[in-house]
């Protein structure tokens, strides 16, 4: 169930604001507290709610209905958070007085029929986010390889819940077993080389990075595949094992080269990594 929360769990971007968003009754709803940040810069949004619930009688009269708590994957694994589909947050924006609501309006407007566009065609979510990581500034070249690690990463998370893996924390252990033999750093660890807090590392990788990225996740799908490993902690060593594969094809390629793999430095040149860390 977890890992059907973390699927559906979304990341939408309001000028390099992120709005958490996930699917519900077949379509999007926001995390109200997201879109209030996104449009006021508030650093405590949730004390903006309680004023603008104070200040507008009708929007806090009606909020039970907007309000909608919704298991949402948080970096804290999955809380229940007060969301609200498009149609509630339009209600939301006429309460915040800020230049960015008519933009923001329009941005909601596109996002929120999303869902169902890619429901009847999935292709178009791989187009917007091929989309997406042109505009920021990657080559095509890259974007076909990081393409291919969330597939191959989407096949390794699909193997690990048919085999026993239930909770959000036992992807984030396992992943980092995968890391830790591929590397020789967690992810975290990793996040601190490159200088990076919350944005996702592998969208900072160079071609190396992703490509031994993708095979220990790919060495373990196929351990996974040929063994069927039950439950967490057997995964675990499979985990393990993937990775070493990935971590010995590392090693020999920085001996030949005397050069490390792994490197502080972001993919994307380096103007458009600043902006990207703001």
């Amino acid at each position: 169930m977890n890992q059907e929360v973390a699927q559906k769990t979304k990341i939408a971007i309001f000028r390099n604001r992120k709005i958490r968003k996930t699917i519900h009754k077949n379509e999007w709803w926001f995390v109200i507290v997201d879109v209030v940040a996104a449009l006021t810069d508030s650093v405590q949004p949730e004390g903006y709610i309680k004023d603008m619930r104070r200040r507008d009688s009708e929007l806090s009269k009606g909020w039970g209905q907007i309000a909608t708590p919704l298991s949402v994957h948080t970096s804290g694994g999955v809380q229940k958070v007060n969301c609200a589909n498009t149609e509630d947050i339009f209600r939301i924006i006429q309460s915040i007085p800020s230049p960015k609501a008519e933009p923001f309006k329009r941005w909601l407007a596109r996002v929120g029929y999303e869902r169902v566009q890619e429901i009847e065609d999935p292709e178009l979510a791989q187009k917007r986010a091929r989309a997406l990581y042109k505009a920021k500034g990657y080559p095509e070249d890259w974007i076909e390889r990081r393409m291919r690690s969330i597939a191959i990463r989407e096949e390794l998370t699909d193997k690990w819940q048919k085999h026993g893996v239930e909770l959000a924390k036992e992807y984030e252990i396992l992943t980092a077993e995968i890391s830790k033999a591929t590397f020789g750093v967690t992810p975290s660890e990793y996040k601190k080389i490159k200088g990076l807090k919350h944005q996702n590392l592998r969208d900072h990788m160079n071609d190396l990075e992703l490509l031994f990225s993708q095979l220990g996740e790919a060495a373990t799908t196929e351990i996974t595949k040929t063994e069927h490993p039950q439950g967490f902690a057997k995964n675990k060593k499979v985990s393990k094992r993937g990775g070493k594969i990935a971590g010995d094809a590392r090693s020999n390629l920085e001996k030949e080269t005397g050069r490390k793999v792994i490197t502080s430095q972001n993919y994307l040149p380096k103007k458009q990594s600043k902006k990207l860390l703001k």
